[in-house]
């Protein structure tokens, strides 16, 4: 119904944006790769996808149209929902979930929160073959701009509101979070004081894989 959206950013947080077009605002659920690339931007044009169920019309947005296509291809396999989707979207990079079911890596795809090994199996199986096609034909080479760094206890709790609004109980939320963060210090713990800060987009990340 809504192939893409495109109006001033009113609002935005890394599960999702609010699009003012006309003085009409759609909030659309989004994937933090879009998020990243929502960074320093006014107004912005989402590829869209409107699922409907029998309680409610949600609008899913990317910044890219693989994105779009990958979401569609995961809503394609047998026991994968929108959330679901989203989730795989938001803890690898397209390119990264890519390459992990044209290699067979359901260890990896495992890893995802939500993701049983059946559920990743059937991924492999059903998608491989067209996302090998996909790698075959073209190479992506667009790339995410970095986020800013942002003050420990504004990223703490922004990304705290992110995973909870993923599914997360506050408490698992808050566990994961901190085991991210002192994961990535103890990394870091030689580098420069600004290298040592954590992106929240990163920190999500990490704590989708720390669950």
């Amino acid at each position: 119904m809504f192939a893409y959206i495109e109006g001033n950013i009113s609002y935005k947080d890394p599960t999702y944006v609010v699009l003012d077009v006309q003085g009409v605002g759609y909030e659309i659920r989004i994937p933090l790769s879009t998020f990243a690339a929502l960074e320093g931007k006014s107004r912005f044009k989402l590829h869209t996808y409107l699922h409907v169920r029998e309680d409610a019309h949600i609008l899913f947005g990317f910044a890219r149209t693989e994105e779009k296509r990958l979401f569609l291809d995961l809503l394609s396999i047998s026991g994968v929902g929108p959330s679901l989707a989203l989730m795989l979207l938001s803890s690898m990079q397209v390119e990264e979930l890519k390459m992990a079911i044209a290699h067979g890596e359901v260890k990896m795809i495992q890893r995802v929160k939500g993701i049983g090994a059946k559920t990743a199996q059937r991924l492999v199986l059903e998608l491989q073959d067209k996302v090998k096609k996909e790698l075959l034909i073209t190479s992506s080479t667009g790339q995410v701009s970095g986020m800013p760094m942002v003050g420990y206890n504004t990223i703490r709790s922004e990304a705290l509101s992110a995973l909870t609004t993923l599914g997360f109980g506050r408490a698992a939320a808050e566990k994961s979070i901190d085991k991210a963060l002192s994961e990535w210090q103890k990394k870091h713990h030689n580098a420069s004081a600004q290298d040592t800060e954590i992106r929240l987009e990163d920190l999500i990340k990490l704590a989708l894989k720390t669950t």
